[in-house]
């Protein structure tokens, strides 16, 4: 009888701690329906810049020259646009071929271009535009994106040359937006609004979904339906309605501190897509709901700004492409804005000192502060997906960068790559991450146990720089967290438990990754506790080239030296593989392996490999081993 209240109790506790846990998820008040309007302002253009915020830019435009200087860029982007032939409908697989994305291209430059100069020029375009694409069959509603970013572009440039459109072409326009984004929408959330003639259902999967397609599909829609909402509002009361309650799911990734379980590539889709739906909410209605409140999304800006190395490259995890560097991003403008942090404006504005700027940077404007950016050296994001940087400064291209991630193995656009890192130094990305393979791959998207996704090098444990053990991928439902992160001033840390990546041949494995030596070198430091013999293959990806003298490796990029040497095991030797992968897989050419392979590993095994730049003044030759439970 005492067992059997011990499980009653223990199951009671267990069902409490799931309530509170359900409890404490972050959820908004969605209101009635009939009052999703009520504070709706019914002129034109009402969407994220409304002409008394144009009227301010322009005063502000006489004096400001980083505007002055944002303004023709802009202009310069709109003019080669008078100069491309209208869009047409192409499709590629299920995707209408970039055609959606090019025409929101199109759209804001063109219309800010005509709401600046009031050249008409910029509104004939963009009208022919929006009435060729209203013309298309449908916005492809079998991959819904493109219908979401079609009715964000639409809606916009609706709203923007409202009052430039005859009656019949807002009409055809208006029509194309409740058509082709609004219905298939409505479908989609589950509601009435089937497309006529279509008979294949629109998946509304995404509408539960807690990464990208949730946030982009949901907030174009919304910029859709408020763009029409005072002629047609059962169509934007019942979008919003639905996208209020789809919506906190996926806003959850960016707790606690605004990272993105997807990576780097993502994160800047979602919260482009954010910013836009959640702008026009504040300036269409005069309010996002509580939507911008959700813990995380205040930091969020943090984010590109210190996964990106000295080299300009991020650091690429998940479905990122190889080379990718951090670009352009007007969503910083609206994050600094909307939750008063100039350092978030100002970064974007230094990073903007060599790049063009977009015309969702005018958007957003916020002018530059004289203050200089003050930036932390190591930050640590913690998530679901977590990661940590490190560097040495702020202020040399030489500036040594590492980048380290755990999490978990089945998110979306994830590869098999717990624990894996990239590092700069002098002006070079030594360990690199060759990044996402084609996506029409056959079975790319198939992520389970076993799944094909996982035969395709780029997306296997073996391309990325983490231990391989018996030539076998990380377990494909593994998870990893953090155990320690030391910001430390000189030899900052952090360690990772990997073991359920393992757990069919170790008992544990940790890694731990330490800058050394005043931030000089990195000591990567692999710790398992093997179960039965097996063979561990450590291994990072490079694009240097390698001479090695079985203990010590040589690698030589682009003029400049890193030296690997081997601390342990004492018998271990560095080899040199290829990257290379036959088609139809991306072909990695010129890119190697750097390898320590132990060939029968039992008991307890540490691998602790020296990753030393060779500065002006030399590079550290070595460092004293302790286990990572001492670190």
């Amino acid at each position: 009888m005492k067992n059997i209240y011990k499980l009653k109790l223990i199951a009671f506790v267990i069902v409490l701690i799931c309530c509170q846990s359900v409890s404490a998820v972050q959820t908004i008040a969605i209101p009635k329906r009939s009052e999703i309007l009520t504070t709706l302002d019914k002129n034109h253009p009402r969407l994220m810049l409304k002409d008394s915020e144009l009227q301010k830019l322009k005063q502000l435009y006489k004096t400001d020259k980083t505007l002055q200087r944002y303004i023709a860029d802009s202009l310069s982007q709109a003019d080669k646009y008078m100069l491309k032939r209208t869009l047409i409908y192409r499709k590629k697989g299920k995707r209408l071929l970039k055609v959606s994305r090019e025409c929101l291209r199109r759209v804001y430059a063109l219309g800010l271009a005509y709401r600046w100069t009031g050249n008409e020029k910029y509104a004939e375009k963009a009208k022919e535009e929006l009435l060729a694409v209203s013309n298309f069959k449908d916005w492809n509603p079998m991959h819904f994106l493109d219908v979401a970013e079609m009715s964000h572009a639409v809606g916009l440039g609706y709203d923007w040359f409202y009052h430039y459109l005859d009656d019949q072409s807002r009409q055809k326009i208006k029509t194309a937006i409740i058509q082709y984004g609004m219905k298939p929408g409505l479908q989609a959330y589950g509601g009435a609004g089937s497309m006529p003639g279509n008979k294949d259902l629109v998946s509304g999967w995404w509408t539960g979904s807690s990464f990208n397609w949730n946030i982009v599909c949901n907030n174009g829609l919304i910029v859709g339906a408020l763009a029409v909402a005072e002629t047609d509002p059962e169509y934007a009361e019942r979008i919003i309605s639905h996208a209020l309650a789809s919506m906190p799911k996926a806003l959850a990734s960016y707790a606690p501190e605004g990272a993105w379980m997807e990576g780097p590539g993502y994160w800047d889709y979602a919260t482009r897509y954010l910013a836009y739906g959640l702008s026009a909410l504040d300036t269409a209605l005069g309010k996002d709901f509580g939507l911008s409140q959700f813990e995380g999304i205040s930091n969020a800006g943090f984010f590109p700004i210190h996964m990106t190395g000295p080299t300009d490259l991020i650091f690429n995890f998940a479905d990122c492409d190889d080379d990718e560097e951090r670009v352009p991003m007007p969503a910083m403008f609206w994050l600094a804005k909307k939750f008063d942090n100039q350092f978030i404006a100002d970064d974007e504005h230094f990073l903007l000192t060599d790049e063009r700027a977009k015309p969702q940077h005018v958007v957003w404007y916020l002018p530059p502060s004289s203050k200089p950016l003050s930036r932390k050296l190591d930050r640590y994001f913690h998530g679901r997906v977590e990661t940590a940087f490190f560097r040495s400064t702020w202020d040399d291209d030489d500036a040594l960068f590492v980048g380290i991630k755990a999490g978990f193995n089945q998110v979306d656009h994830g590869h098999l790559d717990l624990g894996t890192f990239v590092m700069d130094a002098l002006d070079v990305r030594w360990v690199y991450d060759l990044g996402k393979d084609d996506y029409d791959l056959p079975g790319y998207w198939r992520r389970g146990k076993g799944q094909k996704r996982w035969t395709y090098y780029r997306l296997r444990s073996e391309s990325h720089n983490v231990p391989v053990i018996n030539n076998q991928n990380q377990d494909e439902l593994a998870e990893a967290k953090f155990i320690k992160f030391n910001p430390d001033k000189s030899s900052p840390f952090v360690t990772i438990d990997l073991t359920t990546a393992y757990k069919d041949f170790a008992q544990k494995v940790t890694r731990g990754l330490k800058m050394i030596q005043n931030r000089r070198a990195v000591l990567v430091q692999d710790e398992f506790e093997i179960q039965k013999p097996c063979r561990i293959a450590w291994g990072l990806t490079t694009e240097a080239a390698i001479v090695t003298d079985k203990k010590t490796a040589e690698l030589t990029l682009e003029g400049k030296k890193l030296i690997a040497k081997i601390l342990s095991p004492a018998r271990a030797k560095f080899t040199v593989r290829s990257a290379e992968q036959a088609p139809p897989q991306e072909d990695n050419e010129d890119v190697s392996r750097l390898m320590v392979l132990t060939p029968r590993a039992e008991g307890n095994v540490r691998i602790a490999v020296l990753l030393s730049p060779v500065w002006p003044d030399g590079h550290v030759e070595t460092t004293e081993l302790k286990p990572l439970s001492q670190w």
